[in-house]
């Protein structure tokens, strides 16, 4: 991937917290480092043909290490590297292995975890490991192999169950399954999908399903809540116990009798726009504050052109002050909600695609 070369970036300037126009600081970033996907899952990316951005506009390694480093000096001590599908750039291990080296009590950075949908991770986990990957969360929506092929529109099953597998094996811990449960596609493998989360030393995560991108034929018919999905698990568990929330993590985490750990988020029915400190940079630079935002701030343009750390740091910084998304909430308050851009508008900007913005 070829980028115009760039100024030797100065040292990260001290930590600062900033806080946004509700009051919320920055804390996690979600990184894609690339648009593209290797299946179509229904509720994200159904369509064959897509427009990408652009391949000589992706950010390079060395890219991606300047700007995690101006967000690391204003807060960030989380970074989640997303897609797309991020195992299919070539040269994530030397991603993982430049962004690993950043973690610390200097950098301020705590956590380095990546979300894939686990087709590749069976012959790339070890390289992953030795890169210095810390958590890994891997999507699976079913069990059943003719579901599978169903919601994404591949027949990769094997593939997906060989890699969570393939995790546990190398010794991952923290380990995420994320599953978005859809009535009438899922809403009844909850219980099957925890027992098999055990026996991968994993913890599943249930997300309701969200109305992001507009060839997904979102309906509210569809969405299978929060208070759905305890009280299916609850007929067959018993009682089950909330337990404490201790951060911003949009999951809430629950406990089976047996102490058994699972977590929901309810991104439809309840958003945590009220705690969100996340944002999300694109694979081509744009910084969006909110998954739902319709615009962003391109920080690739002005690195190639020459700025600085400390420049970028005030441009992040300002950005994040000006910050009063609460997308999730607003889209909850519409009285008639349907897709959230029809498919002609999402074709004319790849920004607004869900994929590209890290899901």
């Amino acid at each position: 991937m070829s980028t115009p070369t760039l100024p030797d970036m100065v040292a990260p300037s001290p930590r600062v917290r900033v806080k946004d126009r509700c009051r919320r600081m920055m804390g996690d970033l979600r990184l894609s480092v690339i648009d593209q996907c290797n299946l179509r899952c229904r509720y994200c990316m159904p369509e064959e043909h897509y427009t990408w951005l652009p391949r000589q506009d992706l950010l390079s390694v060395k890219e991606i290490s300047a700007i995690v480093d101006v967000f690391l000096s204003v807060g960030v001590s989380k970074v989640r590297i997303t897609g797309g599908e991020p195992l299919i750039r070539p040269d994530l291990p030397e991603i993982v292995r430049t962004l690993s080296a950043k973690v610390g009590e200097d950098s301020g950075l705590r956590d380095l975890a990546i979300t894939t949908n686990g087709v590749l991770l069976a012959d790339r986990v070890d390289g992953l490991k030795a890169a210095g990957m810390k958590r890994i969360t891997v999507s699976l929506d079913t069990l059943q192999p003719e579901r599978f092929k169903a919601i994404s529109q591949r027949n990769s099953h094997d593939k997906v169950i060989a890699g969570i597998k393939a995790v546990a094996a190398a010794g991952f811990t923290d380990t995420k399954i994320d599953t978005t449960v859809m009535r009438g596609a899922n809403h009844d493998e909850l219980a099957d999908l925890i027992e098999f989360a055990r026996t991968v030393n994993a913890e599943v995560r249930f997300i309701e399903y969200m109305d992001v991108g507009g060839a997904t034929h979102w309906a509210w018919e569809k969405v299978f809540t929060k208070a759905n999905m305890l009280e299916s698990l609850e007929k067959r568990y018993g009682r089950i116990e909330p337990l404490p929330k201790h951060d911003t993590a949009p999951a809430n985490r629950y406990a089976l009798p047996d102490g058994t750990t699972f977590g929901i988020i309810a991104s439809t029915t309840e958003p945590f726009c009220a705690t969100c400190d996340r944002s999300r940079l694109t694979a081509d630079g744009l910084w969006l504050h909110c998954l739902y935002a319709i615009s962003g701030i391109n920080l690739r343009e002005p690195l190639r052109a020459g700025a600085t750390h400390d420049d970028l740091v005030e441009t992040v910084t300002t950005g994040w002050r000006r910050r009063a998304d609460r997308g999730a909430e607003q889209r909850l308050a519409q009285r008639e909600r349907g897709v959230f851009l029809p498919l002609s508008t999402l074709k004319a900007d790849p920004h607004l695609e869900m994929h590209t913005r890290g899901g």
